[in-house]
């Protein structure tokens, strides 16, 4: 359903680098002023927080940008080519763009990149699946609700009370307390 409401492919692509960059910027600020403040002087700590922000987080933007991009150009390149979009697309872009990514470094890099990628993207596709078949299965329109929940009366009385508890007292209250009402 998630796929209906995206945008068409080549939009697709714009869409994902600005919430790369976006996601990339809020959790590189978050992570950077951690670090700015851990490693700044006794009474500069807010000034070297701020400074670490400002100097770092965007290049993290950067990086995530350059991420969300490239998947999502190969994302849309196997969705022309293969007709269909399912997640076997998702999985074979996320390691696409862990070796493209890594190419620089060599192969065992690359090689390492790619499983990575493509291990990340199966276990969000994974993990979106279960939630979508769990979601569906709670909220199913079309199966009547359970006959036991639709009257109160048809529920089963229990056989025997518990000894020493008055049952026309709420929770089970013991008769020997007062009546404090």
């Amino acid at each position: 359903m998630e796929e209906y409401t995206r945008e068409p492919c080549p939009y697709r692509i714009g869409d994902d680098i600005g919430s790369a960059f976006a996601m990339g910027l809020v959790g590189g600020s978050i992570f950077q002023a951690f670090g700015g403040y851990k490693n700044a002087a006794k009474g500069k700590k807010l000034v070297g927080m701020m400074r670490e922000v400002r100097m770092r987080s965007t290049l993290t933007g950067v990086q995530f940008a350059a991420w969300g991009g490239m998947f999502s150009t190969i994302d849309c390149c196997l969705v022309a080519i293969r007709k269909k979009e399912d997640p076997i697309n998702s999985i074979v872009s996320g390691g696409l763009t862990g070796a493209l990514l890594a190419i620089r470094s060599g192969p065992k890099v690359m090689a390492g990149s790619a499983i990575l990628g493509s291990v990340i993207l199966a276990m969000i596709e994974g993990v979106g699946l279960v939630t979508t078949r769990w979601m569906g299965a709670m909220m199913d329109p079309t199966q009547p609700p359970p006959e036991a929940l639709d009257d109160p009366r048809s529920l089963g009385q229990k056989s025997q009370a518990e000894p020493g508890l008055d049952q026309t007292r709420p929770f089970g209250i013991p008769t020997g307390l007062p009546n404090l009402s």
